[in-house]
């Protein structure tokens, strides 16, 4: 049975009677940092009553997930009212880790001990499972990450933007920097999570930044990247726009483009067949998600050979590559022209 390579720590962050919050246990360690980040992220210092109960992004090339729990009566923890369990690892798959958290919450909530925790975990990185009386067997191989790039609804985006998804889809696909807004942590993670799926065949959710803050340890985490999709919850990131070229307001229902990028980002009919197709697809309610996501890869799938039949044949043996003169030489629409050579260069076709 395979062994779960991808985990890298676990970790417990506690919240005692008089509302002071420790990071109490690591394996392995991890550095001060990190302990300061994700003690931000799992919110245990704020009202009891907002302290979310899952929550999950990226920091430093590497995913981070925070489970946390209140501590009942019974439970050995009496000088503990709520706890985190956070599992770091370097793969995204929130369902997966959610499951995995689950477990190893109940064997602390049980025993008061992280020895608990660590025997569930040392079996998982092992083996690849671990078995529990509260929730059976764990299996790694259950949780296909495919599954978990394919669970947020790319048809839920489209329906709500309509036609000027068609902003989002190729901000993504060009390789631009996207930001997404939503006043509610759980609403945000919610959506942003679906939106690498617009550019399926990439399959990359390493540029998905789900839950970001406007602190200047994250936000240089966030520029060492040359794109991505971040996430926020505060509003002032509208006013940042050395953060993105493109906004989307998932709360308003609107998407702006940055001023710098209104050039880059200009639509043509290639883009107005594509997003036509894509409300169609979404606004069919025959048709689930997974098949609307489907139906988008065949578009960019069409599009890339398009791409790829301009491309001059290179010399003794080399790659094809796209050059603009050889665009231009062709007298399309410039924003057509514009478009076709950044996505050559987005995919490592054009000759720059």
């Amino acid at each position: 049975m395979a062994a779960l390579a991808d985990l890298v720590a676990a970790s417990l962050i506690e919240r005692d009677t008089s509302g002071d919050v420790l990071w109490t246990w690591s394996y392995p360690s991890v550095s001060q940092q990190q302990r300061d980040v994700l003690t931000r992220k799992s919110q245990l210092a704020a009202d009891p009553a907002n302290i979310p109960s899952f929550v999950y992004g990226q920091w430093h090339r590497q995913w981070y997930y925070i489970k946390s729990s209140q501590v009942q009566d019974g439970d050995p923890l009496p000088k503990v009212t709520h706890f985190s369990l956070v599992i770091i690892s370097k793969d995204f798959n929130p369902e997966k880790y959610e499951t995995f958290s689950r477990i190893l919450c109940k064997a602390y909530s049980r025993t008061g001990s992280p020895a608990a925790m660590l025997q569930f975990y040392l079996a998982v990185v092992t083996r690849g499972s671990c078995q529990s009386e509260e929730n059976g067997t764990f299996l790694v191989k259950e949780f296909d990450p495919r599954k978990a790039y394919a669970a947020g609804s790319v048809k839920d985006i489209v329906n709500r933007f309509g036609v000027e998804s068609i902003l989002i889809y190729t901000a993504i696909l060009l390789k631009k920097k996207l930001v997404v807004y939503h006043p509610h942590l759980d609403g945000l993670l919610e959506t942003v999570r679906a939106f690498p799926a617009f550019v399926w065949h990439r399959q990359n959710w390493n540029i998905l930044y789900t839950n970001v803050e406007l602190v200047e340890e994250e936000l240089e985490d966030l520029k060492s990247c040359g794109h991505y999709i971040a996430g926020f919850t505060d509003p002032m990131v509208e006013s940042r726009a050395d953060l993105y070229d493109v906004f989307v307001n998932l709360s308003d229902g609107e998407i702006s483009v940055a001023p710098h990028a209104k050039e880059s980002m200009a639509m043509g009919k290639i883009h107005k067949d594509i997003a036509m197709a894509m409300v169609q697809c979404a606004e069919d309610d025959g048709m689930e998600n997974q098949q609307v996501i489907k139906e988008i890869a065949v578009k960019t799938k069409e599009l890339l050979n398009k791409v790829k039949s301009l491309a001059t044949p290179a010399e003794e043996g080399g790659k094809p590559l796209i050059t603009l003169d050889a665009l231009r030489e062709r007298k399309m629409a410039p924003a057509n022209e514009n478009f076709l050579f950044s996505l050559a260069a987005a995919e490592g076709l054009a000759e720059l």
